[in-house]
């Protein structure tokens, strides 16, 4: 069988139109990736070489799983030959090659975030300028929305619009702290983020013949979510395809939900201004979701006036009703989330990584942690501290960068006396002070102090001496030895794994630095193993795939089993069996901020949709009617978007105060308490279930009570779901009381006994 068989109609002619510009509107679930993939296998199939085809991806773990899915199909020599990544890897190279067309040397470092937030930390206080004025996020942030919109440090200065901004804002010093900070970059050999993007626009804008060269190169070019493509993306991927106009964009524009990162929608509404002639083509059947949470999206999303229309439709089953939950605080919306996912998953035996609790903003999860905790149910995270942002992980990739690129200051100033060598502050400022007046970067004044003499003692000169001579060592194998030798190497010589080694008695967490160190060393001698043998991969090619990696690219297999805890802006592109999206209030979901305009308020309800187009087999939306903050309670109001979802795919929930149990209510009705927009019967009448009738069916009769209440350690029992198991703990009182037992085919499993539905058996 083709795999252009696995193919429904709409997806097959989009995946066979090989020539002109074609824009995919893909509703969500509905099978976009398959369709880039396959259309770029058929492209080669149809004889076009695969070095002129340019692929640009949501993340580098989609390229890579792409690759190998094309590879299948058409040969994994053919496919290595594709271009294929995210924007950011993709130019990096294209950089790398042509750097010092820009002034930059091709070995330039990439900044992350927290190091570009340290330099602008450090230029603030060089300024003498207020911290508290000149917040260095909020400078970043500044910064990168002017690279963002191609407007370099001399344009930024020069433009009175924004210098009349910037003085309303009481911050007329930005436009110097951009400068400078650009300046400082350039010194180090190092750019950021956005720089990637910026100075690929410029290299295609001063260049023509580089321009040319990459236009011939990349005659086929597929993007992978082009609504959320920004103005340098888009003039890149736009002056790219000038030449043959042989691109395909791949998006949803009802799924575009990052603006404040510069995402503009405009991108990919106004497609069909910039290719008149272009084909249209609508993947509108959904293949994840049931029928109810397909439907509810639907009618939320209608509410938008900017839109493609296009009509999501699923052929999977019914599905149960959304449910709608209400609690009374923060802390007992944790709870009640916590205590569903623990009633589903013993129910249905399900996995933990089954299940999502979504957020709005981060702060939101404090409630849901706790809650979980009490449970003994793992979680984790998404969009805290990743694994390369740990200080010990930080610190050694500071000694991998320092070899590659000794002008980059950031890893200088990190490592300079780490470990601890006896070199102090105060000279580490004398150097700084040193290489701003002769305006040159700290490593050529710590190289030759006689030609840049600097405000340092003998003493201190000779561990910077050691120091340099070490770094320069490190340097010379650069491209000598493997990866995987000289990290190894680095990580010794430097100190830093004797000093975690010495470390290794003091905690639990001392114990955990030397592992995570041990885990990056494994994670290269892996990356080492993977190279083709005339090709060995080296330790500046293993900082360059680092440097651009995403949070959903670190990720392994084999961390998955725990509950996901995430804002619904890194839940995109994900899924999951059961979801919770939590705190539906006015005011924060739609955030407050977000209610000034249509265009604003049209991207929260967006956001909605794609949180709700998460859910596989059920979700559940919860809100509560009060909730501390700043130190005090508020009331709330539910949230508008609960308003706008057709009620008859919902189910109204709430927690009885009286009795341990849900008093469930039908579609018809929504009880007395339910405030704002929502306070409105919804046709049908009553359908009230009693406290009475809820508490028979989900707790254990009375004798079956009276039989768990002489449970044991050690007892046998007998599951009608997991059979025979053998009791190992028991935890609790009363109504919350739970067993851990082992079932010899699925393992442990923490029931509550309430719902376990137990029966004590015979040894």
């Amino acid at each position: 069988m083709s795999y252009l068989d696995e193919l429904n109609e709409s997806q097959r002619v989009a995946v066979e139109h090989i020539y002109g510009p074609i824009m995919v509107i893909a509703g969500a679930g509905s099978g976009k990736t398959r369709v880039l993939t396959y259309r770029i296998a058929y492209l080669i199939e149809q004889g076009l070489d695969p070095f002129h085809i340019l692929a640009l991806t949501f993340t580098n773990k989609a390229a890579k799983e792409m690759t190998e899915r094309i590879g299948q199909i058409v040969g994994a020599a053919e496919a290595k030959n594709i271009s294929m990544g995210t924007f950011h890897s993709v130019f990096s190279k294209i950089l790398r090659f042509n750097a010092e067309r820009i002034g930059f040397p091709n070995n330039f470092t990439i900044y992350d975030t927290q190091d570009s937030k340290s330099l602008i930390k450090d230029i603030i206080k060089e300024l003498n300028l207020d911290d508290k004025t000149y917040k260095p996020s909020m400078v970043f942030g500044r910064i990168s929305a002017a690279k963002n919109n191609l407007i370099s440090p001399e344009a930024y200065i020069a433009n009175t619009e924004i210098e009349l901004e910037d003085k309303q804002s009481r911050r007329p010093e930005l436009g110097r702290i951009y400068q400078t900070y650009a300046n400082r970059c350039l010194k180090a050999g190092a750019m950021d983020f956005d720089d990637l993007l910026y100075f690929t626009n410029v290299l295609l804008r001063d260049f023509p013949d580089v321009l040319h060269y990459y236009q011939q190169k990349f005659q086929y070019i597929l993007v992978d979510e082009y609504q959320d493509t920004n103005y340098a993306q888009y003039l890149i991927v736009k002056k790219l395809a000038a030449a043959y106009q042989n691109i395909c964009v791949v998006g949803d524009d009802a799924q575009s939900i990052y603006s404040f990162r510069g995402a503009n929608i405009e991108n990919i509404l106004n497609f069909r201004k910039d290719y008149p002639d272009f084909a249209l083509y609508k993947l509108e059947q959904n293949y994840r979701s049931t029928k109810n949470i397909v439907e509810a999206a639907n009618s939320i999303i209608k509410k938008n006036k900017d839109q493609i229309l296009k009509t999501v439709w699923t052929d999977n089953n019914e599905g149960s009703k959304i449910k709608v939950q209400r609690s009374l605080t923060d802390n007992e919306e944790g709870r009640t989330i916590a205590q569903a996912i623990f009633e589903r998953k013993t129910a249905e035996g399900a996995r933990f990584q089954d299940f999502a609790i979504l957020y709005r903003t981060n702060k939101q999860s404090r409630a849901f942690e706790e809650a979980l905790r009490k449970l003994n149910m793992p979680y984790k995270i998404y969009g805290g501290l990743s694994f390369y942002q740990r200080k010990e992980i930080k610190d050694l990739l500071a000694y991998f960068r320092l070899s590659a690129n000794p002008h980059d200051e950031e890893a200088l100033k990190r490592v300079i006396n780490y470990p601890k060598r006896g070199i102090g502050k105060t000279t580490i400022e004398n150097i700084i002070i040193a290489a701003n007046r002769y305006g040159i970067s700290m490593w050529e004044v710590i190289s030759d102090f006689q030609s840049f003499p600097a405000d340092v003692s003998a003493a201190a000169k000779a561990k910077i001496y050691e120091f340099t001579t070490m770094i320069s060592s490190f340097g010379a194998e650069l491209d000598k030895t493997d990866a995987f030798t000289l990290a190894e190497r680095i990580a010794k010589s430097s100190g830093i794994l004797r000093e975690l080694l010495e470390e290794k008695d003091k905690g639990p967490e001392e114990v955990e630095r030397f592992q995570n160190i041990e885990e990056l060393l494994a994670g290269i001698q892996e990356f080492v193993r993977g190279a083709a043998p005339d090709a060995p991969r080296t330790l500046a090619d293993f900082m360059m795939d680092v440097a651009l990696l995403t949070d959903a690219d670190q990720e392994k297999p084999e961390d998955r089993n725990h509950i996901s805890l995430m804002t619904i802006h890194s839940s995109k592109g994900l899924e999951f069996h059961h979801i919770f999206i939590v705190g539906l209030e006015e005011n924060l979901f739609p955030s407050q901020m977000a209610l000034n305009s249509r265009p604003e308020l049209e991207e929260e309800r967006r956001l909605f949709y794609v949180a709700l187009t998460r859910g596989m087999r059920s979700c559940m939306l919860s809100y509560a009617t009060s909730r501390f903050t700043w130190g005090q309670s508020i009331m709330c109001e539910p949230s508008r978007f609960i308003d706008e979802i057709d009620p008859q795919y919902l189910q109204f929930e709430t927690i009885s105060r009286t009795a341990n149990s849900r008093s469930l209510m039908g579609s018809g009705s929504i009880e007395r308490g339910f405030t704002g927009g929502l306070n409105k019967p919804l046709g049908g009448g009553p359908q009230l279930r009693s406290l009475k009738e809820v508490s028979q069916n989900k707790s254990a009769n009375p004798q079956q009570q009276a039989n768990m209440a002489s449970l044991v350690v050690g007892h046998n029992v007998l599951h009608e779901k997991f059979g025979k198991g053998k009791v190992l703990q028991l935890d609790g009182q009363g109504p919350d009381k739970k067993a851990t037992i082992f079932f010899p085919q699925h393992g442990s499993k923490t029931l509550l006994l309430r719902f376990a539905n137990l029966q004590i058996i015979e040894d």
